[in-house]
């Protein structure tokens, strides 16, 4: 390995360390894009199942980068009025009763609504430009002095085009106005893209970001989860937890059980006061994991056996 290869290497540890103080456990991937991101200045766009952490991913980016996070919850027939821009219709027609004396000076001695109109073109102006416009989260990510973390969560959930909308973002990190011209952003966010896969994204913005997957993690990492998230679990019951949920993943269920149900469920279980999985124990709590009858149903039969797996893959006697 030459001297890059290594600083390269020690700056994707700081990235796993910094967002572990940030009580979130990255593996090396996930580390390596971050990194990747920062240092290019292009977005990530992160798919993967729901719970897997995709949104934590970005609020605990902006914890280790000093960031603000700003968040735009994507949804059908969200439009630019909603994620850019709207101008303060209240604010604009305050100013104007104010100012309506003013303005009848302005047009004393005009014959003419021509004349007029020409006369307070100038002045018409002033109630399109920036005073007068409300940002909303992408402007307002553009806007921050010191750069900011950009969350566009669930964006297969927005329209197709939505999704054109925000080429020009991504692409250039700046949108434009109309009555104002082009707003470029002062310093680049770091633009964070969730999708659940709702809907195939075009091909135009996937170019214009770094793909990350993240899927559901090996035994090790998810225990390793659990014992931040839900510190007091002890490492036996981390062990079991982790194997039983391994083995509902392998069944043909309509959800599969997600990280944030392996920690919900840790933090049912630490309430419990529970020593070791017992089968009783994992049936009444099973809603917790499974979010589906028709699940819960297909497992039940199995949860003897699936118990007593998980206690012996913890090394346990049964």
């Amino acid at each position: 390995m030459n001297d890059l290869d290594s600083s390269t290497r020690a700056a994707i540890d700081a990235v796993i360390a910094g967002l572990a103080r940030a009580g979130y456990i990255s593996s090396r991937q996930i580390a390596t894009a971050v990194f990747l991101a920062q240092h290019l200045q292009k977005p990530i766009l992160v798919e993967g199942p729901a719970g897997v952490g995709k949104t934590e991913l970005a609020k605990a980016t902006a914890a280790f980068l000093g960031l603000p996070l700003i968040r735009m919850q994507c949804y059908e027939g969200l439009d630019e009025a909603k994620a850019l821009y709207e101008w303060k219709y209240a604010k604009q027609l305050l100013y104007t009763q104010i100012l309506k004396d003013k303005l009848g000076e302005e047009l004393n001695g005009v014959k003419s609504l021509a004349a007029a109109v020409k006369r307070l073109h100038g002045a018409g102006d002033i109630f399109f430009s920036e005073q007068f416009l409300e940002p909303r989260p992408l402007l307002r990510a553009l806007q921050q002095p010191c750069g900011a973390v950009l969350l566009v969560d669930e964006v297969d959930k927005s329209d197709q085009e939505f999704e054109a909308f925000l080429l020009e973002i991504l692409s250039d990190y700046q949108v434009t106005v109309p009555e104002i011209g082009t707003i470029r952003a002062r310093v680049p966010p770091f633009v964070v893209l969730t999708s659940n896969n709702a809907r195939d994204l075009g091909d135009a913005l996937k170019r214009r970001c770094l793909h990350l997957h993240i899927g559901f993690p090996d035994p090790k990492l998810e225990q390793r989860i659990i014992e931040v998230k839900v510190p007091g679990i002890s490492e036996t019951l981390r062990r079991q937890i982790v194997a039983l949920i391994q083995q509902l993943r392998r069944e043909d269920l309509r959800k599969l059980p997600s990280v944030s149900e392996t920690i919900d469920w840790a933090r049912v279980l630490l309430l419990l006061h529970a020593e070791h999985l017992e089968a009783a124990m994992v049936r009444d709590t099973l809603n917790v994991l499974l979010k589906f009858e028709g699940d819960v149903s297909a497992v039940e039969s199995k949860l003897p056996a699936f118990t007593d797996q998980a206690r012996r893959a913890a090394g346990e006697t049964v």
